[in-house]
């Protein structure tokens, strides 16, 4: 049995590589949201032209981005959406909720001062981890039925 993992969220750590740094060996394929966050935030006017709204220019990049999200979201079998520190992801909360209702399985990856704010993420995943490691062990009992060590 394989997994197709899509890592969604923050884009400003290396938790997606230790993640898959972690689960060599084991048959995970990984995709997820474009994170140059230049290229993400321009996709739109670079390709259909320039906007002189702020608004306008966002509201393109976005639509083109949905499109990558849908397919990544829609063809995974595990979702992993990250929260970090620096940034509101608000775009990671919305990936959740198109997830759950989806009725994916959902990891959700945080550090414990934001347990209260995403009280009712967590509620809709299956499991709330706070480290990359225990996202690769989760990965892996999900896969070999057994825990390491």
């Amino acid at each position: 049995m394989g997994l197709k993992v899509y890592l969604s969220g923050e884009i400003h750590t290396d938790w997606r590589e230790q993640i898959i740094e972690g689960t060599k060996g084991l048959d995970v394929s990984f995709f997820s949201p474009v994170t140059d966050h230049d290229a993400s935030d321009d996709c739109g006017v670079t390709i259909l032209g320039a906007e002189e709204s702020k608004f306008w220019h966002d509201h393109k990049g976005a639509m083109i981005n949905a499109i990558r999200t849908r397919k990544g979201l829609g063809d995974a079998d595990v979702i992993v959406v990250r929260f970090g520190d620096e940034y509101k992801q608000w775009n990671a909360a919305f990936d959740a909720g198109y997830a759950a209702a989806l009725g994916k399985s959902i990891i959700v990856l945080n550090p414990p001062q934001h347990q209260h704010a995403l009280k009712e993420i967590h509620a809709a995943a299956l499991a709330v981890a706070e480290e990359p490691e225990q996202v690769v062990e989760i990965l892996s009992y999900v896969l070999k039925g057994s825990l390491r060590g």
